[in-house]
């Protein structure tokens, strides 16, 4: 039997506000194709998905692909590969809400072991879960879509009540033990084998450490390690923990009155020299200016930044 080629896939970085780190994708687009994608993508964050109509498949990594139908909540925690389609010869329509749930409800859940609503430390999951056999997930992923289209007064604050019920309903299933079994013992020869590593960096990147401790995590070798990673990501190890560390400082510069200085140690970056010479090669401009630009068109709507929607925003087609 021929050796199966080695799965590379797609990442997504979603940049969310530190103020509501929610992004709601949803509208009469986001109509699934029934051609499978050519490759498996995964994100920076949590996704929980809403089928409107139709049916379809969800593929991982060395798995069957799972079926889903209408009304069916999908949940994939950040950096698990993937991939929707749609049964032949439709197109099934979604919402998504995309959360960074660490950040969305530091102030109002506690951060003890055993309540990760991050859902992504979990050795079984549950990624389809149906509105007959779980009513109540249905029902809170659908209001808080609603709250958040609304956009009427206070909405963040009512998303943020519906989206932690929501995260508390699915981190009980998940903690039961689903049955469909979660992505582990993969060959290494995948993105799966960064997961570990990916959710380091984000939980990690202000602290300092060594390239070949992630290697570690991965059980492989350095050189290995590095030439997989940038096969996979499209950038070094290094190169991608700088990049998030920027990712983070633009979101500070524009929802904080921290200083420079402050932001570039509050990143990770040893000086602010260093800090500066990153941010001017991945943003052409100076932490200063970006800081001190307005984004608005001609029409008085607020402009989108590359780094708020780096991930996917329209169907694949």
């Amino acid at each position: 039997m021929a050796k199966q080629k080695n799965d590379i896939a797609e990442y997504r970085n979603y940049y969310l506000p530190s103020d509501f780190p929610v992004l709601l994708l949803s509208g009469e687009h986001w109509k699934i194709s029934s051609i499978p994608s050519k490759h498996l993508h995964f994100h920076n964050c949590l996704e929980i998905g809403i089928c409107h109509s139709e049916s379809g498949y969800m593929a991982f990594s060395g798995k069957e692909p799972l079926y889903f139908k209408e009304g069916d909540i999908t949940c994939v925690p950040r950096n698990i590969p993937h991939t929707t389609y749609s049964s032949p010869g439709t197109e099934s329509r979604w919402s998504y809400l995309f959360l960074n749930t660490q950040d969305l409800f530091k102030n109002i859940a506690p951060n003890i072991r055993g309540f990760d609503l991050s859902l992504s430390a979990y050795k079984t999951y549950r990624h389809i879960l149906g509105r007959d056999e779980y009513p109540r997930v249905y029902e809170l992923a659908v209001l808080a879509e609603q709250e958040i289209e609304r956009h009427a007064a206070h909405y963040q604050t009512g998303a943020m009540g519906l989206l932690l019920s929501l995260c508390i309903e699915l981190h009980r299933i998940q903690s039961e033990g689903g049955r469909e079994s979660t992505l582990t013992n993969q060959p290494p020869e995948n993105a799966m084998v960064l997961s570990p590593v990916l959710d380091y960096i984000e939980d990690h990147y202000a602290e300092q450490f060594d390239m070949n401790y992630l290697a570690d995590i991965c059980r492989l070798s350095p050189t290995h390690f590095r030439r997989l990673f940038h096969t996979i990501m499209g950038a070094s190890p290094l190169e991608f923990l700088n990049t998030t560390r920027i990712n983070k400082a633009c979101n500070l510069l524009r929802s904080t009155e921290y200083s420079i200085l402050s932001i570039s140690e509050m990143v990770g970056f040893r000086s602010v020299s260093s800090f500066n010479r990153h941010f001017m090669e991945m943003m052409k401009t100076t932490p200063r200016n970006y800081r001190n630009e307005t984004l608005w068109t001609k029409e008085g709507q607020e402009k989108l930044s590359i780094l708020e929607y780096t991930g996917w925003m329209y169907p694949e087609k």
